[in-house]
C-alpha cells in the first residue's frame, strides 16, 4: 500500500534530519520516497530559488501563489506517481506549510489560502502528517548554532515565527485524526522513535503490517 506523510513544523525544528532517518528505517521493509517543498523537481526546485532568495522584497499572496505552483507540478510530477507506484511519500513540507505560514502569519487568511492549494493539489492530501513542535527561539538558535545559511523566511522577525507556531497548532486541533504532534525539543534519537512509532501504528492501522 503507499501512504502519503509529510512533516511539519517551523525553522529549526529538525525535519531534515528527523526524515532522512526515517527514509532509512522505513526503506527495510518498504518502497520510499523522500522529497521537499519548495522544491523536489527541477521546476520546483527553480521556483524555490525565488521565494527563498534574500533579493527579493516579495508581496505575501506572491509568496502563496508560488508556493501553490510548486506544490502542484512537484505532486504531479513526483508524488503521485510514486503512490500509483505503491510507495511509501515522506515530504518535507507540503499544505499545512502555506496554512501556517502565508495563512497565518502572513495574515492572508486560512479561507484563502485553502482554496489557493485545493485548487492546486485537488484531492490529494497527506495521509500522515508529522507535526515537529518547537518554540521558535530555540529553533532560530539551532540554526545559528548548525550554521546553516539563512533564507529569507529565517530572517523574518520573531512575532511572525511565532505567529507560524500557532499557525501549526491551530491546524493540529482542526485535523487531531490526520496530524501528530512529536516534541522536536527532545534529542534526535527519541524524535525519530517517537516519529516512527506514530508512522508504524498509522501503517499497521490501515492493516499491514
Amino acid at each position: 500500500m503507499s501512504y502519503f506523510i509529510t512533516f511539519e513544523g517551523p525553522e529549526g525544528s529538525g525535519k531534515t534530519t528527523v526524515i532522512e532517518q526515517i527514509r532509512a528505517l522505513l526503506a527495510k521493509t518498504h518502497e520510499v520516497v523522500k522529497t521537499r517543498e519548495p522544491g523536489g523537481i527541477p521546476i520546483s526546485e527553480k521556483i524555490r530559488e525565488v521565494i527563498l532568495t534574500k533579493e527579493h522584497d516579495m508581496d505575501g499572496r506572491t509568496e502563496a501563489l508560488l508556493f501553490a505552483a510548486s506544490r502542484r507540478q512537484h505532486l504531479v510530477e513526483r508524488v503521485v506517481p510514486a503512490l500509483e507506484s505503491g510507495k511509501i511519500v515522506l515530504c518535507d513540507r507540503f499544505i499545512d506549510s502555506s496554512l501556517a505560514y502565508q495563512g497565518i502569519a502572513r495574515g492572508i487568511g486560512f479561507d484563502d489560502i485553502m482554496a489557493v492549494n485545493k485548487f492546486a493539489i485537488e484531492h490529494h492530501m497527506p495521509d500522515l502528517t508529522i507535526y515537529l513542535k518547537l518554540d521558535p527561539e530555540t529553533g532560530l538558535q539551532r540554526i545559528r548554532d548548525n550554521a546553516r545559511e539563512n533564507n529569507r523566511l529565517d530572517d523574518e522577525t520573531m512575532d511572525f515565527h511565532k505567529k507560524v507556531v500557532l499557525g501549526y497548532n491551530e491546524l493540529s486541533e482542526l485535523y487531531p485524526d490526520r496530524i501528530k504532534i512529536v516534541d522536536a525539543a527532545q534529542s534526535v534519537e527519541d524524535v525519530v522513535r517517537d516519529t516512527l512509532n506514530i508512522i508504524n501504528t498509522y501503517i499497521q492501522s490501515r492493516g499491514e503490517e
